[in-house]
C-alpha cells in the first residue's frame, strides 16, 4: 500500500510565504524566472532558477549553478527566515483558480515505493533532467519542489480532510496570477491517523507531474544509501516531498502542438495528404470539443479534423489524441519521427490559449499549430495500471503548484 508519512517540514514565516512561493523550476525559462523574481529577493526562484543571479548566458549545468542554488537556500533560511518544524507533519494544500479548487496531502513519499511501482508512472525520463535535478536536490540537502501525486479517492480520507479545512490556515494568500494558496499544517496525532489511512486505503499513487522530481528522489536515496553504513531504510533521504490530490478534483488541460515547417509541402498539399486519413472542415476557432478530433491553424485559417478510421479498435495509447495526431500527421507528414528530440516541434500549454497558437503561426515562426482536445485523469490512470508510457507533452495541469511553501530536508 501507498506511505504518505509526515516530516519534519521547512516552512518560511506565514508573513512572507507569498514572497516564497515561486513557480515550478521547469514552467519557466530562465528570463521569465528573472523577471518573476526581480525585486524579491525572498522568491524560491533564486533556489530553483539560481542562473538568475549569474552571468547572462551561463551553461545552467555549470557547478557554479548548483553553489549558487546552495547558497541562496541557505540564505532564504536565515533571512525569510524558514525554519523546521518540530514535530512530524502532514500538511493540507488548497489551491484554487477560478471555480476549480483542490485540495492534497503534503507528506513524505517512499523513494523504494516509486522504484517498486507502487508509486505509477506514464512518462520517460531523460538523462540529462535527471541528472540536473539530483544534483540540485543533493547540493541543498532537501527536496523542494514537491512532485505532484494523484490517488482514487476515498470517503474516509476525504472526511478527515473536510474536517481539518474547517480549522485556521497558516497560509492563505492570492498570487499574482490570480491563483489562490492556502496551507494548513495538521497536527502529530491526526496526522498519523491519516497517513494511516493512506496506507490502509490507497493502494497506489500516480505521478501526474514531477517524474523526474521522483527520478530524482530515487536517485538520491541510492546516492546516499552506501555512505552510511548504519542505513535502515528509515532516514529521511529515502523520502521526498510530494502533494497527493482526488483524481476527481484535478483538471488537464490540453497540451497544444507548433511546427516550424510543412516538410516541404505547400499548405495543399498538406490538406490533400491529410484528408486520405481524415474529414477535414473549415472551422471557426480552435477549440476543441470532442475526444479524437483536433484542429490545427494553417495559412490564416482554422480547420476540424476527425479520423475516417475507427479509434475505438485502437489500444489505450493509440487512441489518445495525441498518439492519433503523432501517428498519422506528425511523424508520417511532417517527419517528426521523436518529438522529444526534434527541433521543428515545440509544446504550448493549454493555459496560453489557442490565440497563443494563432500568434506564433502569424508571425511565421512557425507553418501550423495544432489544438488538442485535453487528455483525462482516467486516461493518465489507465497507461500507468497498464505499465505503458504516453506519448511526451500529453498533460498540462492547471494551477500549478508552488515551491518554498513546504520543503523536505534529509
Amino acid at each position: 500500500m501507498a506511505e504518505l508519512l509526515p516530516f519534519h517540514g521547512l516552512l518560511p514565516v506565514p508573513e512572507r510565504a507569498a514572497q516564497v512561493a515561486a513557480v515550478p523550476y521547469d514552467v519557466v525559462n530562465t528570463r521569465e524566472a528573472a523577471e518573476l523574481a526581480k525585486d524579491n529577493p525572498y522568491s524560491f526562484l533564486h533556489v530553483s532558477r539560481p542562473e538568475i543571479d549569474l552571468e547572462r548566458g551561463i551553461d545552467l549545468h555549470d557547478e557554479r549553478v548548483y553553489r549558487q542554488a546552495g547558497e541562496a537556500f541557505r540564505r532564504l533560511c536565515r533571512e525569510v527566515p524558514l525554519s523546521v518544524d518540530a514535530g512530524k507533519h502532514l500538511y493540507l494544500y488548497q489551491l484554487q483558480m477560478g471555480d476549480q479548487i483542490q485540495t492534497g496531502v503534503i507528506g513524505a513519499a517512499s523513494a523504494a515505493e516509486y522504484k517498486a511501482g507502487i508509486i505509477k508512472k506514464h512518462e520517460k525520463t531523460r538523462q540529462d533532467k535527471e541528472d540536473d535535478r539530483t544534483r540540485h536536490v543533493m547540493e541543498l540537502r532537501s527536496h523542494t519542489g514537491p512532485a505532484f501525486f494523484t490517488y482514487r479517492g476515498k470517503a474516509d480520507i476525504d472526511a478527515l480532510i473536510a474536517r481539518e479545512l474547517e480549522k485556521e490556515p497558516l497560509f492563505n494568500f492570492t498570487a499574482p496570477d490570480g491563483i489562490r494558496h492556502t496551507l494548513w499544517r495538521i497536527d502529530e496525532a491526526t496526522s498519523e491517523k491519516l497517513s494511516e489511512l493512506f496506507r490502509t486505503e490507497v493502494p497506489v499513487f500516480y505521478i501526474a507531474d514531477g517524474h523526474h522530481r521522483s527520478a530524482a528522489a530515487a536517485r538520491t536515496a541510492a546516492e546516499c544509501t552506501p555512505k552510511n553504513p548504519n542505513h535502515t531504510g528509515k532516514e529521511d533521504y529515502n523520502y521526498f516531498l510530494t502533494v497527493a490530490f482526488p483524481a476527481d478534483q484535478l483538471k488537464i488541460l490540453p497540451y497544444n502542438r507548433v511546427v516550424r515547417t510543412l516538410n516541404g509541402h505547400t499548405p495543399a498539399e498538406f490538406l490533400a495528404l491529410l484528408g486520405e486519413k481524415f474529414e477535414v472542415l473549415p472551422a471557426s476557432d480552435g477549440e476543441v470539443e470532442k475526444p479524437g478530433e483536433f484542429k490545427f491553424y494553417l495559412a490564416h485559417m482554422w480547420y476540424l479534423a476527425r479520423p475516417k478510421f475507427d479509434v475505438s479498435k485502437l489500444n489505450v495509447i493509440e487512441r489518445l489524441d495525441v498518439s492519433i495526431l503523432q501517428d498519422n500527421v506528425l511523424a508520417p507528414l511532417l517527419g517528426i519521427d521523436d518529438p522529444r528530440t526534434s527541433k521543428e516541434i515545440d509544446f504550448i500549454g493549454g493555459i496560453r490559449g489557442t490565440k497563443e497558437l494563432v500568434k506564433l503561426v502569424d508571425s511565421k515562426q512557425y507553418a501550423i499549430a495544432f489544438s488538442m482536445h485535453a487528455t483525462t485523469v482516467d486516461q493518465l490512470m489507465a497507461i500507468a495500471d497498464a505499465g505503458e508510457i504516453m506519448p511526451p507533452k500529453s498533460t498540462w495541469f492547471e494551477p500549478k503548484l508552488r515551491d518554498g511553501l513546504v520543503s523536505h530536508n534529509f
